[in-house]
């Protein structure tokens, strides 16, 4: 990786680590990510048993797709350390703004933040296809925003189904 090509980011959410764990990064049921962000993921795929080596391919709805610039993302899980609640990830296709990027790692960490909460911790290191510096402030955002929106739109399935994934 370029040194300084490095984003971090976090997201306070009113969700456990364990319930967020489940859906998100547990890799135990594919369908929970679909049902969690649906109208926005149509289908989680993996080639594996869900620890490194595995791909995931994430297909994205109509709607998402055009947003994005893409109908698929795929990542290669690196690690997954279910104790720690940390999950890293080298995207192997994504959206506009990967489609700059020779390489992307990814390392989302879920901490608990009190009762019933957690704060999301994202570091993504990356490298342009171009061998240019940063991406821009807007494409940094942009890059950040798409994996803790994902994050954002299952918590607030979660905290309108207190049930599901308890």
């Amino acid at each position: 990786m370029v040194v300084g090509c490095v984003i971090t980011e976090q997201c306070a959410l009113a969700v456990s680590t364990e319930r967020l764990w489940k859906v998100v990064y547990s890799g135990e049921d594919t369908a929970a990510l679909p049902k969690a962000c649906a109208g926005f993921i149509d289908a989680v795929d993996v080639e594996g048993d869900g620890g490194p080596g595995s791909v995931f391919t994430m297909t994205l709805s109509p709607a998402a797709a055009e947003l994005s610039g893409s109908d698929v993302m795929k990542s290669r899980v690196v690690a997954r350390d279910n104790a720690a609640r940390v999950f890293k990830t080298e995207v192997l296709e994504g959206d506009k703004v990967s489609g700059q990027l020779k390489s992307q790692a990814v390392e989302m960490k879920l901490e608990a933040a009190g009762d019933g909460a957690c704060v999301a911790k994202l570091r993504v290191e990356y490298e342009r296809l171009d061998g240019g510096g940063a991406l821009s402030a807007e494409d940094q955002a942009a890059l950040a925003a798409g994996y803790l929106d994902l994050l954002k739109m299952v918590e607030a399935y979660l905290v309108a189904h207190p049930a599901e994934y308890a």
